[in-house]
């Protein structure tokens, strides 16, 4: 086994990981991913709406350029929809020019994550309003993905504030809605956003549905780590660990 760091916990790999200032499930769900090796450390970071694009950019690199002090071997910037741009690659390109390291974004992963398990037309679960699950479709679309079927919860069509209800949600209400928006001409399905707990349902959707199921965190820490030669095959996390 390669030894990346001479540390007693980050040998293989130390990865860094930006969230927004709400955000209290990526983290949880990390720690209970991450093979024997690997550490990841957090900073946070304000969400920026659309038109932003400067803004967002001088943020992210600022972010990147502190975890980068830890000796990152990669950096993360874990949010869904505030990081579809365009090419999905154009932001974490940007910022990887921009600081030296190498930079990730979640819907890059989701774009990435389709494309090794051969997914071209889906289903989401999310937790948002309407506003945010029409920019997922276009943002998909974009990139040669079909939303056959999405619905939200409708958290944050008051404003940002109500973000912090995202967390909150029941494992209970998470599998119903992903069960209840479900296509079954679908070839996955797509339960979006890095704040909304999902990790425990992915094996038991998988058989139920029959597809592969793909979360924001999952698919993020799955990209991340193939980026830094990590190519463990994971169990309990869903086919894109075991099989990709």
């Amino acid at each position: 086994m390669t030894t990346r760091h001479a540390s007693t916990y980050s040998y293989r790999a130390r990865l860094g990981l930006i969230v927004p200032p709400t955000n209290t499930v990526n983290e949880a769900e990390w720690s209970r991913m991450v093979p024997e090796g690997v550490t990841f450390h957090t900073h946070r970071m304000p969400l920026h709406g659309a038109g932003e694009d400067a803004a967002l950019l001088a943020d992210l690199t600022a972010s990147v350029a502190l975890l980068a002090q830890a000796g990152t071997d990669a950096v993360a910037y874990a949010c869904t929809a505030g990081s579809m741009t365009v090419p999905a690659t154009r932001l974490p390109e940007a910022a990887s020019r921009a600081t030296g390291q190498e930079v990730l974004t979640t819907s890059a992963a989701l774009i990435d994550a389709f494309g090794a398990l051969g997914a071209r037309r889906i289903s989401i679960a999310t937790p948002y309003a309407d506003a945010v699950n029409d920019h997922e479709v276009e943002f998909l679309a974009a990139h040669g993905i079909e939303t056959l079927a999405i619905a939200g919860l409708g958290i944050g069509a008051d404003g940002p504030q109500d973000f912090v209800r995202i967390a909150r949600t029941p494992l209970e209400q998470v599998r119903a809605h992903a069960l209840g928006i479900f296509d079954p001409a679908s070839d996955a399905l797509l339960i979006a956003c890095t704040d909304f707990p999902t990790l425990p349902l992915i094996p038991e959707l998988e058989d139920r549905l029959g597809v592969p199921v793909v979360t924001s965190n999952q698919a993020t820490l799955w990209s991340m780590l193939r980026t830094v030669g990590i190519d463990d095959r994971l169990s309990g996390f869903g086919r894109l660990f075991q099989d990709h």
